[in-house]
C-alpha cells in the first residue's frame, strides 16, 4: 500500500491542505491509481498479498479484489470530488465518465468484461488478473448516493443549503452550459447555466 487514493483525496477535499500540495496529491492518483484503459480507479496500490504487517479485514480479499487494491467505488468517487474542489472541472467529468456503470458496458465485449447490471453502482471493480473489469456487489447505496451527490453538486454545482439553492459549476471547459428542472415546494424551476470558462 504506497499510495492510498483516500489519503491523497482528502488533501483537496478537507481544504486544510495547501492547493498546490493537493494538486501533487492528485497528479500522484492519476500516474498510478487511475486505469484508464481498464475504465477503473484503484483504491491504493499494491494491495496487500505477503505483508509482515496485518491491516486488518482488507487482507483478507485476494490481491486486487474489492479494498484490497481493487477498484472500491465509494472511496475512488473522492478522487473526481477533489479535482472539483480544486476547480478542474475537465479532469472531475473525466474521472465521473470513467466510472460511469453504461459506459463500462457499453459494448458487447464490454458486457462480457463487466457481469454485472449497467444501471447501477458496483460497490467494487476487480483489479486482479484474469478478472480485470468484472463489477463486484452491486446495488450498493453508498457508491450511488456519493457519486449523485458529485454529479450534482460537485460538477453540476448545484447545492440547497436550507432555502437556499447555491450554484457554482465545475463543469468540463467543452460544455457549452446545461440546463436543470428543479422543484422546490410547490414551485418548479428551469435552471440555464452557461459555461463560464466559455464566455
Amino acid at each position: 500500500c504506497r499510495i492510498d487514493a483516500i489519503a491523497q483525496s482528502w488533501a483537496a477535499i478537507s481544504g486544510l491542505g495547501d492547493p498546490g500540495r493537493a494538486r501533487l496529491a492528485l497528479r500522484a492518483t492519476d500516474e498510478q491509481l487511475v486505469k484508464a484503459d481498464d475504465r477503473m480507479i484503484l483504491l491504493f496500490t499494491p494491495p496487500f498479498a505477503h505483508s509482515a504487517h496485518d491491516p486488518g479485514y482488507v487482507k483478507a480479499y485476494p490481491a486486487g479484489l474489492r479494498e484490497n487494491g481493487g477498484q472500491y467505488t465509494h472511496g475512488v468517487l473522492w478522487t473526481v470530488l477533489a479535482h472539483a474542489r480544486l476547480g478542474d472541472g475537465d479532469r472531475a467529468a473525466e474521472l465521473f465518465a470513467l466510472l460511469d456503470p453504461i459506459r463500462l458496458a457499453a459494448t458487447p465485449a464490454q458486457v462480457a468484461r463487466y457481469q454485472v447490471e449497467p444501471y447501477v453502482i458496483a460497490a467494487d471493480v476487480y483489479a486482479a488478473p484474469g478478472h480485470v473489469g468484472r463489477g463486484g456487489w452491486t446495488w450498493y447505496t453508498g457508491s450511488a448516493a456519493w457519486m449523485y451527490r458529485i454529479g450534482v453538486e460537485s460538477i453540476l454545482g448545484i447545492t440547497r443549503r436550507g432555502a437556499a439553492l447555491q450554484i457554482a459549476p465545475c463543469i468540463p471547459s467543452s460544455w457549452p452550459g446545461f440546463e436543470v428542472d428543479y422543484g422546490f415546494g410547490g414551485s418548479r424551476y428551469r435552471i440555464c447555466v452557461e459555461n463560464p470558462l466559455r464566455l
